[in-house]
């Protein structure tokens, strides 16, 4: 179920209802976020993005894992709402896990050593990049997602279940599947306002 790039930007929403019924094989999943991480522009071609894939089993204990770090911070009354969040994501087809290499930022902060302030802003750019670039890449498949942020509470966990390099940090994740709900209504102010074109 492909649909035109720009159909795919259009239609790209936050989707938190989604279920775990196969939409493209593991093997067009993996083709896909290869592309992705391939052709993401990154500064002086630093390449400095990693991913990981969490499908099936290995997706739900990632969200057992996350809700059980963040619940012995939340107060009482935001337990059981924060579980219930956390169970719609782990219900899905998988999360992709978007890290960026500070081993290679530092590099080019030594390499390039008056511009060192900017590697690792740039570094963020590119892992925005690249998260939507992978999000799109998974709507035009079929799927929907939504771009999550938990971290950094959950990064030793991750290194020592899943054999992460602690050089890679945490930015985002983003839970997918087949989407089960619409997504919210979304109000987006006229884009007259937002853009400038100067001849």
């Amino acid at each position: 179920m492909t649909k035109s790039f720009y159909s795919a930007v259009q239609s790209r929403r936050s989707i938190y209802g989604i279920s775990s019924e196969v939409v493209i094989s593991d093997e067009r999943i993996n083709e896909v976020i290869n592309l992705a991480v391939k052709h993401t522009p990154t500064a002086f071609n630093s390449q400095t993005g990693r991913i990981v894939v969490l499908l099936g089993e290995q997706n739900k204990k990632y969200w057992k894992i996350t809700f059980e770090t963040l619940k012995k911070g939340l107060p009482e009354e935001k337990i059981a709402s924060t579980e219930e969040r956390i169970e719609g994501f782990a219900r899905g087809y998988g999360t992709v896990l978007f890290f960026e290499d500070y081993s290679i930022v530092e590099s080019f902060q030594y390499k390039f050593a008056s511009l060192e302030d900017h590697f690792p802003l740039w570094s963020h750019q590119a892992s925005g990049i690249l998260q939507y670039l992978v999000w799109t890449s998974l709507e035009q498949e079929g799927f929907g997602a939504s771009l999550q942020h938990f971290a950094p509470e959950i990064d030793e966990k991750l290194r020592i279940a899943w054999g992460i390099q602690k050089e890679w940090q945490l930015i985002a994740q983003l839970p997918f599947g087949k989407p089960v709900s619409p997504p919210k209504e979304k109000i987006i102010e006229p884009v007259e306002d937002r853009v400038v074109i100067v001849k």
